[in-house]
């Protein structure tokens, strides 16, 4: 018998959820996931509880954007007419422009808490 396990809020996740995808959705959610930061698991529960993805900074995210940006490089490289650019093409430039936002947002924000000394030189 597998040992129970108690996630972050107390609770047993003893429950297995299935189900099958084609490998184009497939390439769509391992994308999703490697940008999120998380795993599969805690993406696919926040996204079915229509609760925002936070993603947090790291080198692991760091790899993953730097990887879908080439892929997304090379894609519209090789593209010589609009009316080649795919939706599933849209979609990941539009995650990849989401996410990188976010990172964005969240070092303005912590540049914006931070106080100037007196000895920065900026006063």
């Amino acid at each position: 018998m597998s040992e129970r396990v108690m996630d972050r809020q107390g609770r047993w996740r003893n429950k297995t959820v299935a189900f099958r995808v084609s490998p184009e959705e497939d390439e769509v959610l391992e994308r999703a996931v490697k940008l999120s930061g998380l795993t599969k698991q805690d993406y696919i529960i926040r996204r079915l509880q229509k609760r925002d993805i936070v993603v947090q900074g790291n080198p692991k995210v760091y790899k993953a954007l730097k990887d879908e940006m080439k892929k997304i490089l090379m894609e519209l490289q090789r593209i010589q007419d609009v009316s080649e650019v795919t939706p599933d093409l849209m979609e990941v430039i539009g995650l990849v422009a989401e996410t990188m936002s976010g990172m964005k947002e969240d070092s303005d924000w912590s540049k914006a808490g931070k106080k100037e000394s007196p000895d920065s030189g900026n006063c």
